[in-house]
């Protein structure tokens, strides 16, 4: 019995099918990295990747409106009509210069009502230097973070998360424990991909494909080994108890307990939290094809809302993954007497429409405040179609950051659509480290040697000059459990180096904490507990004693939060 070639067979083998809520999960592993999680962090935010498998056709999801009878040119039998008919191009933005103006599919008017509330960034052509064409190593290259050479065994969620994960705890025997009760990452489906796996471990997610009900209930019935004369309560023979056969067997046999741990607890939040009110969508209206009717993502994304609530109890995880699939539409993307209906609408029909749900969703619980998703596919399209009302296999395309902490807007601009593909405008690292810089509150030393070992945050950029930086979170993230308790925080100056100011204003009397955090979410310098009444407030402190860096001012009432960043400069 060999431990390592038994976590490289479980990582590919022991994703089998299990029930929560109508949704298929798995548990493939439970080790130690997964587990040892006791103080993970303080910061409570949350990120929510959907998957487009398939590769995305980006340039009928985000048209190009600037030089549109070139784009009509290049793909005649799937253009979707711009100035005329019922079910045309909805444009996103006015307001920016004409070379970047761009539309949205017509079945996307729910992510343009988020686009109008500020809460969403669409970044153009987004890829890798010489994106790879193959579905399942492109799949691969965006899981592990890395470029088209790079053949890492473990992925860049795999890698952040083992960088919180503090020292000196063991497994199995501390874990789970009060303080982390929770998987660190949940993927929706049947199987674990390759971005949460760690080099020589078990992946550091849960592969959920049902609901947490369904899937305690099946391992609460699992036989165990009794036809191999091993004790049905997992416990090795006792002639062998003592071997290191017996101890590695143990050690196997320990993560049946752990997944039994799990599986309770899941279903227990579950269970717990209330049914959703928001109004998720079951099909797509325009059709009546059944392979694509039925939106797939609305049992996913309400499965995540009820984990996250708990009744107020909600799971600890991070990192959710999402999926859907249909998105290689070399044939019969859309039907030949209206492009603007078949396969790639009612898809994206399902993503916006789900996404829009979620949100609400999020918003009735009061976790709006808390989530950001983010759209990825391992490659866009070409630009020109083919004679089969599809597209074939390309490279850039664009990526939705969606959420209450998002600086909304579109970055970059229209692709050239002389050439056969789109040129890479932002490597999908950059965005992911951005990402993780300024919404999961990672060190940037973390993310450059650790996670993705390179600068993707200002460093050279291979296709010349730099990478610029992103701004993709607000600077001030407000929950909407209750938007009267607070009209703004200010802070001035900042950057501060010996005294800042805080300003707010509080429309009745309650009790604030005010502290200073590291980027971590870790407690630096507490600053005021006090009952505030209704009114004007300002507070001066001094930041002199703080080493320069960047910090975050946490405003926190009984029902209402706000984080806002500081920075201390000499």
């Amino acid at each position: 019995m060999n431990r390592r070639k038994f976590l490289k067979g479980l990582s590919a083998t022991a994703a089998a099918p299990l029930l929560l809520g109508g949704v298929p999960f798995s548990i493939p592993s439970f080790a130690a990295p997964l587990s040892r999680l006791s103080g993970f962090s303080d910061n409570d935010r949350v990120l929510i990747i959907l998957q487009l498998h398939g590769g995305n056709d980006g340039i009928n999801t985000l048209i190009p409106l600037s030089n549109y009878d070139h784009y009509y040119s290049r793909r005649a039998n799937i253009a979707l009509p711009y100035r005329n008919g019922n079910r045309r191009i909805i444009e996103l933005d006015s307001t920016v210069a004409d070379a970047d103006k761009a539309g949205l599919h017509p079945d996307m008017k729910a992510l343009k009502s988020i686009y109008d509330e500020g809460f969403m960034k669409v970044i153009q052509a987004v890829a890798y230097p010489n994106t790879n064409g193959s579905h399942f190593r492109g799949r691969d290259i965006w899981f592990m973070g890395g470029g088209a050479n790079d053949y890492f065994d473990s992925g860049w969620i795999g890698r952040y998360l083992k960088s919180r994960i503090p020292t000196g705890l063991s497994y199995p025997d501390d874990f789970p424990n009060a303080d982390m009760k929770d998987p660190l990452a949940i993927e929706l489906g049947n199987e674990t991909s390759l971005i949460f796996h760690q080099s020589d471990n078990i992946p550091v997610s849960l592969s959920l494909g049902g609901s947490p009900e369904g899937f305690a209930n099946n391992v609460d019935t699992l036989d165990g080994f009794q036809d191999r004369g091993i004790d049905i309560k997992g416990q090795p023979p006792e002639h062998i108890s003592q071997t290191q056969y017996g101890e590695e067997l143990n050690w196997i046999l320990g993560l049946e307990d752990k997944t039994e741990d799990y599986a309770a607890r899941l279903r227990e939040v579950y269970q717990r939290a209330p049914e959703t009110r928001a109004d998720y969508p079951e099909v797509y209206p325009l059709t009546s094809s059944p392979g694509s009717r039925r939106n797939p993502l609305s049992d996913q994304f309400k499965l995540i809302a009820k984990l996250l609530d708990g009744g107020g109890q909600g799971v600890k995880t991070k990192v959710f993954m999402a999926r859907i699939g249909g998105f290689d539409t070399h044939a019969q993307q859309t039907v030949g007497y209206d492009p603007t209906m078949g396969t790639h609408a009612a898809l994206l029909y399902h993503i916006s429409t789900a996404l829009a749900a979620f949100q609400e969703d999020l918003r009735q619980r009061g976790l709006e405040q808390r989530v950001l998703t983010v759209t990825s596919s391992e490659f866009g399209r070409r630009i020109h179609s083919n004679g089969s009302f599809g597209t074939d296999h390309g490279t850039g395309a664009p990526m939705f950051v969606i959420g209450r902490g998002v600086q909304g807007g579109l970055l970059g601009t229209n692709p050239d659509l002389s050439k056969n593909n789109i040129d890479m405008q932002y490597d999908y690292r950059q965005v992911y480290s951005h990402i993780l810089r300024d919404w999961m509150l990672v060190d940037e030393q973390t993310i450059r040697n650790d996670v993705f070992f390179g600068n993707f945050l200002d460093g050279p950029n291979p296709q010349g000059g730099f990478f610029e930086d992103i701004e993709l979170i607000r600077d001030q993230i407000t929950s909407t459990k209750n938007q009267t308790a607070i009209d703004q925080l200010q802070v001035f100056p900042n950057p501060a180096n010996i005294y800042t100011t805080i300003n707010f204003v509080c429309a009745y009397s309650q009790h604030i904490n005010i502290s200073i955090n590291d980027t971590k979410g870790n407690m630096v310098m507490p600053l005021f507990s006090e009952f505030y009444h209704a009114g004007k407030h300002q507070k001066t402190i001094n930041v002199q004693a703080l080493p320069p860096g960047v910090y975050m001012i946490r405003w926190q009432s009984e029902d209402f939060q706000i984080v806002k960043k500081l920075i201390i400069r000499t």
